[in-house]
C-alpha cells in the first residue's frame, strides 16, 4: 500500500484489513481499499477494472487481485465519506473503524463474517 502513495485522507482499508492489523484474525489473500476523490481517480489509472455483477459495482484491482479498490462498499448502506473520515491509523496506514467493520460483517453474515465477529468478541473488541 505504501508504494502506491495514495493521497492521504482519501482512502481507508476496509473488509478484513482492520482485523488483520490488530491481530484479531490471520492475514488473508487480498486487501480491500475504499477510495474517494483523488485516490479513486488515481487507482483507475493504475489498476484493472472488474465488474462485480452480484453487487452491481465496478472495482479496480492490482497485483493479481491481491489489492482491490472501490469507491463504495457493496454490502450494506455505508457512506464512503464517513468510513474514510472516521478512519484509524495503524502502522501509518488508514483503516476503517471496527464499529463499521463489525456492522458490515453482521449484515453480510457469511460463515467467515460470523467467525470474524466471534474473534472480535473473544478479543474484547465487541460487547
Amino acid at each position: 500500500m505504501r508504494r502506491l502513495e495514495l493521497p492521504q485522507g482519501d482512502f481507508a482499508i476496509f473488509g478484513s484489513g482492520p482485523l488483520i492489523v490488530r491481530g484479531i484474525i490471520d492475514a488473508t489473500n487480498d486487501l480491500d481499499v475504499l477510495c474517494r476523490g483523488p485516490a479513486w481517480e488515481y487507482v483507475q489509472t493504475i489498476a484493472r477494472p472488474e465488474y462485480l455483477s452480484e453487487f452491481g459495482i465496478t472495482i479496480f484491482s492490482i497485483d493479481d487481485g491481491r489489492i482491490n479498490f472501490g469507491n463504495r462498499w457493496a454490502i450494506g448502506d455505508f457512506d464512503t465519506d464517513t468510513l474514510i473520515d472516521s478512519m484509524e491509523l495503524f502502522q501509518g496506514l488508514p483503516f476503517v473503524s471496527l464499529q463499521y467493520v463489525s456492522a458490515y460483517k453482521i449484515i453480510a453474515n457469511r460463515p467467515k463474517d460470523r467467525q470474524h465477529l466471534r474473534a472480535m468478541r473473544d478479543g474484547g473488541y465487541l460487547d
